[in-house]
Parts: structure tokens; sequence; C-alpha cells
């Protein structure tokens, strides 16, 4: 069979790579729009379900969770650098020294969250050992499994390991090519390729893609605004990843001195690429006030990126009824490094006819939104 990824992001690029791995005739199409989320992220990896999750949910974050460091290994065994690490990760809070304790360790015990690994409470000055930014009366819990990720070097590990497997590569805008009975490709630069599937996973861009099929996806730009700090003389690149309670803020660490906070969160800016004064603003300020220790750090350079946002915070992920031959696999909003590998895998799997093992309901791109 042959099957057409749109989308170079990291979910496109898992799709295509899964493909190419089982030796399907796979063509990628991306436009490589700028903003493209997967190159803006922060880099937090935290996969793992919650009790409040909904059952669609806590399938695929637990299968998500499984899949990512397997996935990382089997890349970095081709050569492949990921940009990958498992440094651990902390959620720390100035409100008592609980920061989650009781949960995790509890969702650590069971079998699906044995990548998780070890989880132990941070004793009184711990957190600032790990990571030294963090103020001294943080109390926390240490969770051994987080990771980070670097966005940009993993969509390429996936690309480079689907190019040696055959992957074809077309750079440009795609539309959907129809013959009033089905999707049948794509049409790029003035071409039509041919494709039994065309999996969509274009990020905040797959709306485009299917309007001009007539069919609504509903899918919205999400504009972060993410500030990169630098530490002169300060070796970064063994602390974890943290996450301030209080605030669900999350920060983290790259080598060899360098430090990413959590960025603006805005659904109505639409596809404006700018630094704005008022996101830099908010990001400086919210940086210094969480770790003070940031002032006297170097501004290296603030990223602007569009996450994929929904109306009701599920993805879309599944085939579209009224465009038989093409699977969706976008709407991740800020978790797109997170869970977009295992979303590309199972994009994938429905490309070539097969069961991911849920239930997908819950995810259906054509679902009605609550208004």
């Amino acid at each position: 069979m042959d099957v057409i990824v749109v989308g170079g992001g990291i979910v496109g690029m898992s799709a295509a790579f899964h493909l190419a791995r089982k030796g399907v005739s796979t063509a990628l199409v991306d436009a490589s729009h700028p903003g493209q989320a997967t190159s803006a992220g922060t880099g937090v990896v935290f996969p793992w379900p919650f009790p409040w999750d909904t059952p669609g949910t806590w399938a695929f974050k637990a299968r998500a969770a499984a899949h990512y460091p397997g996935l990382m290994a089997e890349l970095a065994e081709d050569g492949q650098a990921t940009g990958y690490e498992t440094v651990g990760g902390m959620s720390v809070d100035r409100e008592g020294d609980d920061a989650g304790y009781d949960l995790m360790r509890s969702l650590a015990q069971r079998p699906e969250f044995a990548t998780m690994g070890r989880v132990e409470r941070l004793s009184p000055g711990e957190a600032t050992r790990r990571f030294p930014l963090v103020p001294q009366d943080y109390g926390g819990v240490y969770v051994e499994g987080m990771a980070r990720v670097d966005g940009r070097r993993a969509r390429t590990a996936l690309f480079n390991a689907a190019e040696e497997r055959g992957l074809r590569y077309h750079k440009g805008d795609a539309r959907l090519a129809w013959n009033g009975r089905r999707v049948t490709g794509v049409l790029v630069g003035g071409e039509e390729l041919e494709a039994d599937v065309v999996v969509v996973a274009a990020g905040a861009w797959s709306a485009r893609l299917l309007t001009t099929a007539g069919v609504e996806l509903p899918v919205f730009p999400v504009r972060g605004q993410m500030t990169h700090f630098a530490l002169p003389g300060r070796d970064t690149r063994s602390w974890p990843v943290v996450r301030f309670g209080e605030r669900e803020y999350y920060v983290c660490a790259f080598g060899p001195d360098r430090v990413v906070t959590g960025g603006t969160v805005e659904p109505d800016a639409g596809f404006d690429r700018r630094v704005t004064a008022s996101g830099l603003l908010h990001n400086l300020s919210t940086a210094v006030q969480v770790l003070p220790g940031l002032a006297e750090s170097s501004v290296v350079e603030t990223r602007v990126g569009f996450r994929p946002g929904t109306h009701d915070g599920r993805q879309l992920l599944g085939r579209v009824e009224r465009l038989p031959g093409v699977v969706v696999a976008t709407g991740l909003g800020a978790e797109g490094l997170t869970l977009g590998p295992y979303q590309g895998l199972v994009a994938a799997q429905l490309a070539m006819g097969e069961d991911p093992g849920f239930e997908l309901a819950e995810f259906r791109p054509d679902r009605p939104q609550d208004t």
C-alpha cells in the first residue's frame, strides 16, 4: 500500500517512521511552516495518566508511556541523536512538602506505570540540591522516569531513520485529492501524489487542509512564546525537569547551560508569529518570580510555536466519516512532545488497517463539538 503523511512535526515524523519501518511505501509532505510547535516546545516528557482522565485518555497515555523510551532507544541504536534524556523530574510546592507524593507513589505501584520508576519524597533542601535555582523552602516529590526532549533533534532523528527505510520527502503545501468517492492522495507543487491513505498530521494547520475538502476540523492555533536562558559557568546537563505545583509552571534544563521556562498560552493570537512585548514581559517576570536565580542569567532567545488546540481539550485521532481515505492525528495542545510520538504510531496503525488495541471513539475528529 501507499501512504502519504502531511506534516513534519513530531506526530507526522513518528507516523512516517512507523510506516516506513513496517515496509509501507511512505511519502512525507511538509510545508515547513514557521512556528511549528515541535520546534518551540519546552521539552517536558510526562506521559503517564491520572485517575481523573477519561477511559480513552487513560488507555492512550498508559500506552504512550510504555512506547516512548523504547522508541527513543531504537532510534539511538540506529545511530540517531534523539535529544531525549531520562533525567528525572520534581513536582515542588511551597505549601507543605507533599506536592503529589501520595498520588505518584500509588500510581507508580501499578504495572502500567513501570516506566515511572522510583518515586520518593524530597527531604528538606533536596529540591535545591537537584536543581540549584529552586528556592530552599520548596518541598516535593521526585519521579525517576521523567524525561526531557529537544523537539528539533527528535524530529530529525525520526526523519533520518524513516528516510533510511525508504521515506520520500516533498516540501510544499498539500491539498487533498478527491475523486468524488474518497481521498486519493494530495496535490503539492502542481504534482498529484497518489496514495491509499493520507495521514493529516499538520498540527495547528490541519484544519486548513480539510477545509479545502469541505470538512471543518475543530482545531485552532494556540500561540506559545517560550524563553530560553543561559547560565554561563553553570553545568545544567544533569538538572531534572521541575513542575511548580502552585502555578502549574514547568521548567526544563538542557546542556551545557540552558534553562527553558514555561511560556505563554494565547488561544486568540491566530498565526501571528511575533515575539510580543507583553509575552516577553510575562515570561521574564514569571521566571524571575519563580526562580530568582535567573535574574542574572542571559536571555538567549524566545521561540514562538502554535500548539494545536481543541475546544474540549481532547485530541483529534482517527478517521473522518465524510472523507474516506483520511486519518487525522493532531490536537494534543501543550502535550505534543510528550504524547506526539505515540499519536503518530496510532495514526500509522490506523492507516495500515491495524487495531491500536483501545477505544478511540472519544477522540473522533468529526465528533460533535461543545458550544
